[in-house]
């Protein structure tokens, strides 16, 4: 997200996490303009300074520099990091030791991870120790934002003890689905394009009436 208007709104829902993207080749991009510019989504705009509130900003990256996440993490104030593309655990270890010396000691870290059949779940385990969280999306050609869901019965296979984000193609027509689904270590949903006018701008009245019917 980087309207500020559109984040406020989508705020008052009850959400846990707002996703901001720093890849420049997506649609949704975030450029690096100065904080408090009143443009970008930042912890204000977000309303997480608000007393009580929850929020956190996750920051979305594609096999970016170190050096880049971590302006980017300063700068946005983030309180997790997405990590999307080949990624190494070397990397992640190595920002994970930054980020706990001084910067930012209690983010998390999220390892974004392709999935088409079970045969896809088997890479986790190099991350299992430098990761918080995984992210499991549909395997294409892209990296991410397909717009399109994986079998996930395949998840039925995962049994690593990192918790786990579902992603991938979920619609407003899915809550159902996602109410069904079960497995010990789902962790929350990831909700995207199938809830936007435009991409970057939230359609506030479908994930309302999305969250209302999860929460019943």
């Amino acid at each position: 997200m980087r309207d500020g208007e559109n984040i406020r709104r989508v705020s008052e829902l009850g959400i846990d996490w707002l996703g901001l993207i720093f890849w420049p080749q997506s649609p949704r991009y975030v450029s690096m303009v100065p904080t408090h510019a009143g443009i970008i989504p930042d912890r204000a705009a977000t309303g997480s300074e608000q007393a009580g509130s929850t929020i956190k900003k996750v920051g979305v990256f594609v096999d970016d520099s170190a050096q880049n996440i971590i302006t980017h993490v300063v700068n946005y104030r983030l309180d997790l990091i997405q990590l999307h593309g080949n990624e190494s655990s070397v990397l992640i270890n190595n920002l994970r030791a930054t980020f706990s010396d001084s910067i930012q000691k209690e983010l998390k870290i999220i390892k974004a991870v392709s999935v088409a059949s079970a045969d896809d779940l088997p890479v986790c385990k190099q991350y299992e120790e430098c990761v918080d969280f995984f992210l499991f999306d549909t395997k294409c050609q892209c990296n991410g934002g397909s717009g399109k869901q994986f079998d996930w019965s395949v998840l039925e296979q995962y049994n690593g003890n990192i918790p786990f984000l579902l992603s991938g193609g979920i619609g407003p027509g899915d809550a159902e689905r996602i109410k069904a689904f079960r497995h010990p270590k789902l962790a929350g949903i990831d909700l995207n394009s199938h809830f936007e006018t435009e991409p970057a701008q939230k359609d506030i009245a479908a994930l309302a009436s999305f969250i209302g019917q999860l929460r019943k």
